[in-house]
């Protein structure tokens, strides 16, 4: 698989296995001279947005337009639900009543509300918003479809490892279309399951098995028995499994030899304030390890948050703790970055599949909606305190300044300083476009 612009070499198999895998503890220091040199060429980059990082929360299922960012507060009962709009930190712009911390932090945010497509259906739906690709052919709901690599991927492509560190990081798994496809399996996500909220909470992963560490893995059969908890989240993918095997492995020890790795894994050195800033639950405390993810310089983060398919009750849910945890945890995320001077070269962005049906149906939910959504985006100098576009009077679809998958692909993608034009080619040596005419939502880049 090839593209067009120039890409730093990966470590080969052979170069990988001449590193010493066989000497136990010497094949550490080997393996991290390596990745010092690496990480000292890639550090030269000047491409613009090349050093912005991002934390993408994928809100699976779909959430609500009208329960969130864009409520329809003239419209009937029937479509504008239950809940009523309130103020925010910026003059004009209201939210829903739902989302209060979120509102108290609009100054630092910019609401999308006029993206829109046309697959209602959640494998169809979400592919398209986590590759900016729609899917070639019709896909089933509960499908896992890796049609075209996704973002995270693509930036793992773009930028390779850092510093010992996965350039793709995903919790606490992975979303159905969030793999590489024809990239290749070094590129899909590094997976933190687990719950970090829990005092006994550690990183599987990141730390030498007993017999490598204690040099008695002598072999290469031996390294591999020992290193087989290590393997991470792949596709299927039209590859030599050895090599993958290996690339998998090579990564492996990347990221134990990372003392950046270890530290940032170790929330349990966030003071008590902090941590409770998030919410003391595993979401809020994904997010928390997030932003120390990215502070040490992970370029992509995803966190997975699902549950938004409100069929049924959805008012109810709306109420509970599933929302309340999602509204302080995210603005914590802004605030916390923000202070901390990371919100810059960081960019947040919260968003599902689609919207909801305008009607609320005969069981108080509402359903799925691709015709109007509204997307959650912060910090990589995209404007504070704005809402671009415009759904209708009554929130069926967007209307002012409409934009399309592709347009909010092109511009993460320019944000974090990938071309989005470039023409990538699959194994097979088959040419396919990063993103099919894109055009920047141009209000991010005022």
């Amino acid at each position: 698989m090839a593209r067009t612009p120039h890409h730093p070499p990966e470590v080969s198999r052979r170069d990988f296995l001449q590193l010493g895998l066989g000497i136990g503890g010497a094949m550490g220091l080997g393996f991290c001279d390596l990745l010092r040199l690496r990480a000292r060429a890639e550090a030269g980059s000047t491409r613009p947005g090349s050093r912005t990082n991002c934390i993408l929360v994928w809100m699976d299922g779909g959430p609500s337009h009208y329960e969130t960012f864009d409520p329809k507060p003239d419209a009937p009962l029937e479509i504008r639900g239950e809940f009523k709009d309130i103020p925010t930190a910026v003059p004009g712009i209201r939210f829903s009543e739902a989302v209060p911390k979120l509102a108290a932090v609009a100054d630092k945010l910019t609401i999308v509300r006029s993206v829109h497509h046309k697959d209602p259906n959640h494998g169809g739906g979400n592919h398209y918003l986590m590759t900016g690709m729609p899917t070639p052919v019709p896909v089933a709901c509960g499908a896992f479809v890796t049609f075209h690599p996704s973002f995270g991927s693509m930036v793992s492509y773009d930028r390779g490892i850092r510093n010992g560190l996965p350039a793709y990081v995903a919790m606490p798994e992975v979303s159905r279309s969030g793999g590489p496809n024809f990239l290749g399996g070094k590129h899909a996500p590094f997976v933190i399951d687990g719950s970090p909220n829990s005092s006994s909470f550690r990183v599987r992963d990141v730390v030498l098995p007993k017999d490598i560490a204690e040099g008695r893995a002598t072999h290469r059969e031996a390294l591999r028995r020992s290193l087989d908890t290590m393997v991470r989240y792949s596709d299927k993918l039209a590859e030599d499994p050895a090599v993958t095997f290996d690339q998998y492995h090579a990564q492996g020890l990347e990221l134990v030899a990372s003392q950046p790795a270890q530290q940032a894994f170790d929330i349990q050195r966030e003071t008590d304030k902090v941590r409770e800033a998030y919410g003391r639950n595993d979401f809020a405390q994904r997010l928390l390890m997030a932003r120390r993810l990215v502070e040490v310089g992970v370029s992509f983060v995803t966190v997975y948050y699902g549950g938004w398919d409100h069929h049924t009750k959805i008012f109810d849910a709306y109420k509970g703790d599933h929302l309340k945890r999602f509204d302080q945890g995210v603005a914590a995320l802004v605030s916390d970055l923000d202070e901390r001077g990371l919100l810059d070269n960081t960019l947040v962005i919260a968003l599902g599949e689609f919207g909801r049906t305008p009607k609320v149906n005969k069981d108080a939910g509402r359903d799925h909606w691709p015709g109007a959504m509204s997307i959650l985006m912060a910090g990589a100098g995209v404007p504070r305190g704005q809402v671009v576009g415009a759904t209708d009077p009554k929130g069926y679809y967007a209307s002012d300044n409409v934009y399309r998958p592709e347009d909010f692909a092109a511009s993460l993608y320019t944000k974090l300083g990938i071309d989005p034009r470039q023409t990538l080619h699959t194994n097979t040596g088959r040419p396919v476009s990063l993103v099919n005419e894109g055009r920047l939502i141009r209000e991010l880049f005022v």
